[in-house]
């Protein structure tokens, strides 16, 4: 309850289901933000915990369609995002199969930030790891050289414009932020709990294979 999201997001919920309503990921998931906020105010720690393990909490896109439209002025998404680092605190998110993408993201959107500066840049969309890409983006991944300097002459160089190489100054700042921000310690604790359920699961560790598993695993039972 201390966290800032939820001081922002909930404060007099009646319940009434439009967050739900005007939710994109209600229309496609088993996902109603309306029933988690109600769980949330109950108070129910053994409830809450069910959440911080369940998938449902995953499944909210953050688009924010809720905030506009609660005519008591709550953001469900704002909860959903306290429910999310807490249980990515607690460890709880490697119990989902959602939860334990986590990992994923940290690997690829997270470290890429760390070392590039940049959430994704062409060179990180491994065509291995994104099949629906298609053979042309192979070639392109393979020649970004050739192609990506006619667009920005300031690719992967020094300087300014769309793709320049982000400088080492910047970079250890960016780190010196995630240092003081938390975001580190968010990373190491993702690590170390995606590392007891891989050797919970019959992995050696948080290895590359688990690594892809938790990548493109889908049993198709998100609904």
């Amino acid at each position: 309850m201390e966290d800032v999201r939820m001081k922002e997001g909930l404060s007099a919920c009646m319940n009434c289901g439009v967050c739900t309503a005007v939710c994109p990921a209600a229309a496609f998931y088993n996902y109603d933000p309306r029933q988690i906020v109600s769980i949330v105010q109950t108070r129910d720690d053994e409830a809450i915990e069910e959440l911080l393990k369940s998938e449902e909490i995953w499944y909210c896109g953050e688009c924010m369609s809720c905030r506009p439209r609660c005519p008591r002025g709550n953001t469900p998404g704002y909860v959903i995002q306290a429910l999310r680092t807490l249980s990515q605190k607690l460890g709880y998110f490697v119990e989902s199969e959602k939860g334990r993408q986590q990992l994923a993201l940290k690997r690829t959107v997270g470290d890429n930030i760390l070392r590039t500066g940049y959430c994704l840049v062409p060179t990180a969309i491994k065509p291995e790891l994104h099949p629906e890409q298609g053979t042309v983006w192979r070639w392109i991944f393979d020649h970004d050289q050739e192609i990506y300097p006619q667009y920005s002459e300031a690719y992967n160089k020094s300087g300014s414009g769309a793709l320049r190489r982000t400088s080492d100054e910047t970079l250890e700042e960016l780190r010196r932020i995630f240092d003081i921000t938390g975001g580190t310690e968010m990373f190491d604790s993702i690590e170390r709990f995606s590392d007891q359920k891989a050797k919970q699961m019959g992995y050696e560790g948080a290895d590359e294979e688990y690594f892809l598993d938790v990548y493109t695993r889908n049993s198709n039972e998100h609904y």
